[in-house]
């Protein structure tokens, strides 16, 4: 069963640092270079110091980064700018943000759950990690011992019962956090420390499933981390702080939960890989072309981005190349994934449009073998469908790839078959705000 537990949350001290919107961040995975440099300018106390250091020519390795985060983690609770709550308690939050041309709020139950191991079936993936990345997360939690950031997760609560109990908890309560970010989001927090409440939302948890949306690194490393202490730790038990991890938790009917598709740009292509690709796909795909011989047709583009939106129920792909003068839409020809794969992957997955794009396209038709797929240095990512398009038209990208989103149900079901889908198969929007709530994984002073 889930176990779902209150803690004693780390948070800025804002008579000390003011503006919230100066020491928050997203998570550290969707930072880009100038990005990092821009946060570390805003506060000398924002987060970013603790999750994504700022690297230079004397400074290269990340085991001198990582120290020096756990330095300012040190210094900062010592000089009272994070400062720890003297009592338990649940941090109901809500990200209120714009969405096309309507105002989307999503809510967030931030708490601690006790680490599970994913063949227990409580806490469950949907998508593959990199060993590269967990090594280097790992690297920072056994340094500084804390939960910077949370793991975004998701339990099924069609009624939202356990929602609309924490929204009645704060229903007269003003937010003791309240800030609205530098994209324009608006961020609200609530302590809830009334046990009741606590151990309601907590029996109602227990017979919950947690599907693991943004944060598969983290989590994963959390339990390696758990193991590295047990086996160097005596005293090692089941209280320890180690078996548990900071958790926003979010219902799979909460309105504002929101899943954008993960274009993918590529570059490293061949000249040979992108002139005979088209052909190839024939085998493959009923091909449907939209000229597009400039940068100026907009009418084009809008025409392909509104048709692969409209077909969003059944499989299809949209691709653009570089020095090609056209947009192409692909469709698979019936049978064409269970003729290849039927007798290696399940139906749920093999109906995915990335497992379309990664198996049949990239590895099939492209030859990609398996260090390709995972060399990070060949593909970017971008939620917005123009952005894909435009980063090959200046010939800065070789081809990219525009896909629908993953569907709630699809990653729901596709989790509790214990089936993991390709990386980057969703991208949950927004992302959760890193600064709002700290977990520490041994003791801390209370000032």
């Amino acid at each position: 069963m889930a176990e779902i537990i209150p803690f004693k949350g780390i948070l800025y001290n804002t008579d000390k640092i003011g503006n919230m919107a100066n020491v928050v961040t997203p998570p550290y995975d969707v930072i880009s270079d100038d990005e990092r440099d821009e946060y570390h300018k805003v506060n000398s106390y924002n987060i970013i110091r603790l999750i994504l250091g700022k690297k230079n020519e004397h400074d290269p390795d990340k085991e001198t980064y990582h120290a020096k985060a756990s330095n300012y983690f040190t210094k900062w609770l010592d000089d009272g700018i994070l400062v720890q709550d003297r009592v338990p308690a649940f941090y109901l939050t809500t990200h209120e943000f714009p969405l096309g041309n309507r105002t989307v709020t999503r809510y967030g139950l931030t708490a601690l759950a006790r680490l599970m191991p994913f063949d227990r079936g409580i806490i469950l993936p949907h998508e593959k990690t990199f060993s590269k990345v967990k090594s280097e997360r790992l690297g920072l939690l056994k340094k500084c011992h804390a939960n910077f950031s949370s793991i975004f997760s998701l339990y099924s609560d069609k009624q939202n019962i356990i929602l609309n109990s924490l929204k009645d908890a704060v229903s007269d309560k003003p937010p003791d956090m309240d800030f609205t970010d530098y994209k324009g989001h608006k961020h609200r927090q609530w302590r809830i420390t009334d046990r009741d409440i606590h151990a309601y939302v907590a029996d109602a948890m227990k017979d919950k499933k947690l599907f693991i949306a943004d944060g598969h690194h983290r989590y994963e490393t959390s339990l390696n981390y758990k193991e590295w202490i047990s086996a160097n730790n005596p005293d090692f038990n089941a209280d320890h702080p180690a078996n548990f991890v900071m958790m926003y938790l979010c219902s799979m009917g909460d309105p504002g939960l929101i899943i954008l598709p993960a274009h993918r740009i590529l570059t490293g292509l061949t000249g040979t890989e992108l002139s005979s690709f088209k052909k190839r796909c024939d085998d493959f795909f009923d091909i449907t072309t939209i000229p597009y011989k400039n940068n100026d047709n907009e009418k084009a583009k809008d025409n392909f981005i509104s048709t692969l939106k409209a077909n969003s129920a059944k499989n299809i792909i949209g691709v653009f190349m570089k020095n090609c003068p056209e947009l192409l839409l692909l469709t698979p020809k019936p049978q064409a994934m269970e003729d290849i794969f039927s007798d290696v992957m399940p139906a749920a997955i093999r109906s995915l449009d990335v497992t379309i794009l990664t198996n049949l396209i990239l590895t099939r038709i492209l030859d990609f073998d398996q260090k390709r797929m995972d060399d990070e240095e060949l593909f970017s990512y971008t939620t917005d469908y123009s952005e894909a398009i435009d980063a090959v038209t200046p010939g800065k990208a070789d081809i990219t790839f525009i896909l629908n989103p993953t569907l709630i149900k699809q990653v729901q079901q596709i989790a509790e078959m214990g089936l993991i889908m390709p990386r980057k198969s969703t991208y949950f929007f927004p992302k959760v705000i890193t600064g709002q709530v700290l977990n520490r994984l041994t003791g801390c002073k209370i000032k």
